[in-house]
């Protein structure tokens, strides 16, 4: 059908404005999220411009009608401003969502259906992730309008997956320290090191691999965790003490690449980490094999994660508060529920 011409606007669409050599649409009021929150929306400079945007804006809001087309939509604007890491595990898990529903309407999608999903999966943790990224990606369809509500936000009654508990004692770091190392850098010594710093500060993986030597400032460590770099942009500068200096000047001295600009590096003096898949092969390769010689040549018996360091860290700390500031965790909460893994010591009444 021929749009309708406001006679009032020299021939222009319904709602369609020319103002300081510029075409605007005035939105429809309640249909703001439709177009990217505006109530006045600016179509172009000119007026082939100005049709082919209204054009590929109406066809975009009219072909997600169901969940593949929305998350081709979410992987193709939400999924880029996420960290490299959680996009790469996004990805994966949109992966499996496509071809369970892929093909339904988006206001087709009830809680059993989420709920059979999980239940037919054998890995429950993944699925559950899977499940939060249909979620948010739901939560994102109403946002755009292309649906009024969440259609299953709410409602469903999961039981939750009890934290991990492992806390790694002293003396199975003592025992870690133990292993004699056949090079003079890298490998073993090099995870040492790591371990002394990420006990002492409570660093992410991927926040220590990227640690530059001009990341060392004169007042202490320089970081901006990759959870926050595309958020709050909260940066931490992790004050010096001896042991946090000493730790780093290990670190440094056992570099298999002395001229390299990271403190922990490859053979070839570059990172660990890949930052266009967020991955670390090879570091991970080198900590399991750190860790199948701690399981076959010292005392511990329970093998333990590099994750698992980051919690002994918050468990360590003095207070819930403190353990928060390091993990840089902005609820408390998750640092309590899931890092502070000790008994909490309480004096009985008198």
């Amino acid at each position: 059908m021929p749009r309708k011409r406001d006679a009032r606007n020299k021939g222009l669409p319904t709602r369609w404005r020319h103002v300081s050599g510029a075409y605007y649409y005035q939105v429809p009021p309640g249909l703001e999220s439709m177009w990217d929150g505006k109530q006045t929306f600016r179509l172009g400079s000119s007026l082939p411009e100005a049709y082919r945007v209204w054009s590929d804006r109406l066809a975009d809001l009219e072909n997600v009608r169901t969940i593949d087309k929305l998350l081709e939509r979410y992987a193709r604007e939400v999924l880029p401003t996420k960290a490299v890491t959680t996009q790469a595990q996004n990805t994966s898990a949109l992966k499996s969502l496509k071809p369970v529903f892929g093909r339904m309407p988006l206001n087709g999608i009830k809680p059993r259906h989420v709920y059979q999903y999980i239940d037919k999966r054998e890995a429950k943790v993944a699925a559950r992730r899977e499940v939060e990224v249909l979620s948010h990606a739901l939560t994102k369809a109403v946002e755009w309008g292309y649906i009024d509500r969440h259609p299953f936000k709410g409602e469903l009654r999961l039981a939750s997956v009890p934290p991990r508990t492992r806390y790694v004692e002293d003396w199975e770091i003592v025992e870690c320290f133990s292993l004699t190392s056949k090079r003079k850098a890298g490998s073993v010594l090099a995870v040492h090191a790591y371990i002394r710093v990420k006990l002492l500060t409570g660093l992410r993986r991927g926040d220590l691999l990227r640690l530059r030597l001009d990341d060392l400032h004169e007042d202490g460590i320089h970081v901006m965790p990759a959870k926050t770099a595309n958020s709050t942009r909260k940066r931490l500068i992790i004050e010096w003490t001896d042991a946090l200096r000493g730790a780093v000047e290990e670190a440094k001295t056992v570099r298999p690449s002395q001229t390299s600009e990271w403190l922990f590096c490859t053979q070839q003096g570059e990172s660990f980490l890949n930052e266009n898949t967020g991955r670390a092969g090879s570091w991970d390769s080198m900590w399991q094999g750190f860790m199948r010689r701690v399981l076959a040549e010292t005392k511990v018996e329970v093998r333990f994660t590099e994750h698992d360091l980051r919690a002994k860290c918050a468990s360590d700390a003095e207070t819930l508060e403190h353990a928060q500031t390091l993990l840089a965790h902005a609820d408390s909460r998750l640092t309590a529920r899931v890092y502070r893994r000790k008994p909490e010591r309480v004096k009985p009444l008198r």
